[in-house]
């Protein structure tokens, strides 16, 4: 991004260029440290390093952040002996292909979430954004850890042959932006054509939003020439960073998510050529792009929402609100009822909404 040093940047400009910095500091840090405590690479005389492709859900801007970072520190401290090629959606094969791709072996990893990579696996409507499933980044990985996620999540990939699951983290919450057609009340949301991932469509699709899916790049243009009415697939961080807060006047205060699921997989025999030390480090990698992401997008939600000066702020009235929290409530039992452990997610999530509302501030 440059900007006009004579004329002051904008206050989404000054908020961008800082968050840019503190990825450049990131990456270069990591980078660094690599450099600093490596010997000369280590290459293999027979077989050479073991090459990976990896696909991500992201377009290129959005996967500057969301993954490039860790795949750049992993490439540099796998020491010459692993590197992994990065490419961003639908460039080696469609996003809606990106399951059966990785299963055969065509690509080696993937980021995505399950909905979106249409994971042929009883609990893929949880991959994404699931209404109300949670309202902080932070929920996400307390419900793997302490509320049995984790294992409900290995349980169903080991049903699946060729396809490992490795991690899940939080991305951003779910906001509406839209074009021209600003969003007052539930009745406004009747026949906009929205981007959007799969769950989060087919619940707002009650209320007449039409989810809409081209590939992510084709998105801009489609707002733009009106075949999109706006976007039902992130938060303010993202709406900034790719562009869309600047085709969208409007932006829907109401979150329907407070953050999504994303999950890294892995073809099952790829994974098992990487030796230990290797799968390590891909997995500490993997942590690390999970905290980067949260601050990323943490910071850059109520900042870019309080201080971004692109897009118009809409709420719903209350009472309105009132009725999709009660609706969400029978789209859970819904869910809950379609397969045995689709159940136990949702028992999950209920336990875990039950115990922050009685723990109180700061908590809920």
């Amino acid at each position: 991004m440059t900007t006009d040093p004579k004329k002051p940047a904008s206050p989404s400009e000054a908020i961008l260029a800082s968050r840019r910095n503190f990825l450049r500091k990131s990456v270069l840090g990591a980078g660094a440290a690599a450099g600093a405590t490596l010997a000369a690479p280590y290459v293999n005389a027979q077989t050479g390093p073991i090459k990976w492709r990896l696909q991500t859900y992201s377009g290129a801007p959005l996967g500057a952040h969301v993954i490039k970072p860790q795949i750049e520190a992993f490439n540099a401290a796998a020491n010459g002996e692993m590197e992994i090629e990065l490419y961003y959606a639908d460039q080696l094969v469609p996003t809606a292909d990106l399951f059966r791709a990785l299963q055969s072996g065509t690509i080696d990893a993937v980021q995505s979430d399950e909905a979106t990579m249409a994971s042929p696996v009883d609990i893929a409507v949880f991959g994404g954004y699931f209404p109300f499933a949670t309202r902080y980044s932070l929920d996400v990985p307390a419900l793997f850890q302490y509320y049995g996620l984790k294992e409900i999540w290995e349980e169903a990939y080991s049903e699946v042959e060729g396809v490992t699951w490795l991690s899940a983290g939080a991305w951003d919450p779910l906001h509406i932006f839209t074009v021209d057609k600003p969003i007052r009340s539930l009745a406004d949301m009747q026949g906009l054509r929205v981007f959007g991932v799969p769950t989060a469509g087919r619940f707002l699709s009650k209320y007449g939003l039409v989810p809409v899916t081209i590939p992510w790049d084709n998105v801009e243009v489609a707002m733009q020439t009106g075949e999109l009415d706006g976007v039902a697939w992130c938060g303010f961080t993202e709406a900034y960073e790719v562009g869309w807060a600047d085709v969208c006047k409007y932006a829907l205060t109401n979150s329907v998510t407070g953050a999504w699921f994303g999950s890294y997989f892995a073809n099952t025999a790829s994974w098992q050529k990487v030796p230990p030390h290797l799968q390590q480090l891909f997995r500490t990698t993997i942590d690390q792009s999970h905290y980067y992401r949260n601050v990323w997008y943490w910071g850059g939600e109520a900042k870019l929402r309080v201080e971004g000066e692109k897009m118009e702020l809409t709420s719903l009235p209350a009472e309105e609100w009132q009725q999709v929290l009660a609706d969400s409530n029978g789209f859970w039992d819904e869910i809950a009822a379609s397969s045995p452990r689709s159940a136990r997610v949702v028992e999950a999530f209920k336990k875990y909404a039950a115990t922050m509302e009685k723990a109180g501030y700061p908590y809920r």
